[in-house]
């Protein structure tokens, strides 16, 4: 399995990445996607992936982090495109949460980050929570670029057009409690070649192991979810051997293996 997003250069996994890791390949989970969100962080996640061949880096200006991010910082991302392999632009995307966002602020970097990644010929890790709609409208400028919109929590009516558009979803932690009525009906509604798995981690912990720190080897908790709720007469194997081959259409590069 692919873990198609997890943040493991935050520090609060630092000392345990061995362990980690390990847990990970006990549980045939083979390539994990890390996005960045901070500049002052690139360097630490560029490094860390460095050293495994099975860590893909992705360099981005995260929406909830706005404070930290400068202009020159988009042209270091363009700089490190020219010299590094990077599996995506990311994570990028724009957050209305809160009513007092800079939407327009976030806007300027969200566009001038898909330019980047239009030029580089780059997948994107797309945040989007209540913004749905004015990221369907901005992509409407970029035919070229895909990716994956991270822990989708939009519409099925929204869920389509991105689809249209050569779009995944991601599917993670949020989906496994019960009460999360609206997503859990997406799942069924959506074709299987909608989907990727993702845990998000540190953050978004499945139900299962609610209270802990989220880790990357909880993906086989969230792909069981996934298979209960997906209803099919495909095996459980087909079911998620398509799931890797969605996440691949979004990293060609690891098709290796396949």
């Amino acid at each position: 399995m692919i873990d198609s997003h997890c943040h493991l250069d935050f520090a609060v996994f630092d000392g345990q990445l061995a362990t980690i890791l390990a847990k990970c390949q006990q549980n045939s989970i083979k390539d994990i996607i890390i996005p960045g969100v901070c500049a002052h962080d690139w360097q630490r996640l560029l490094n860390l992936c460095d050293q495994y061949t099975y860590l893909h880096p992705a360099l981005g200006l995260h929406p909830c982090f706005l404070s930290d991010h400068q202009p020159q910082h988009l042209q270091l991302l363009a700089q490190i495109c020219q010299s590094k392999t990077l599996c995506a632009i990311g994570e990028i995307g724009l957050d209305f949460y809160h009513k007092d966002s800079d939407r327009s602020t976030q806007n300027q970097y969200f566009s001038e980050q898909l330019d980047i990644a239009e030029q580089y010929h780059l997948p994107v890790l797309i945040h989007a929570r209540k913004s749905h709609e004015k990221i369907l409208n901005i992509l409407n400028n970029y035919n070229s670029v895909q990716g994956i919109i991270h822990a989708y929590s939009g519409s099925y009516e929204q869920a389509k057009r991105f689809l249209d558009k050569g779009f995944k979803l991601g599917f993670g932690g949020a989906y496994t409690y019960p009460k999360a009525h609206k997503l859990r009906s997406l799942v069924n509604k959506l074709p299987l070649h909608a989907w990727v798995l993702e845990t998000d981690a540190p953050d978004m912990t499945p139900s299962m192991h609610f209270g802990k720190i989220n880790q990357p080897y909880y993906l086989n908790d969230i792909a069981k979810v996934f298979l209960q709720i997906y209803n099919s007469e495909q095996t459980s194997n087909s079911t998620l051997k398509q799931i890797e081959l969605n996440t691949i259409t979004i990293f060609p590069h690891l098709q290796r293996g396949i």
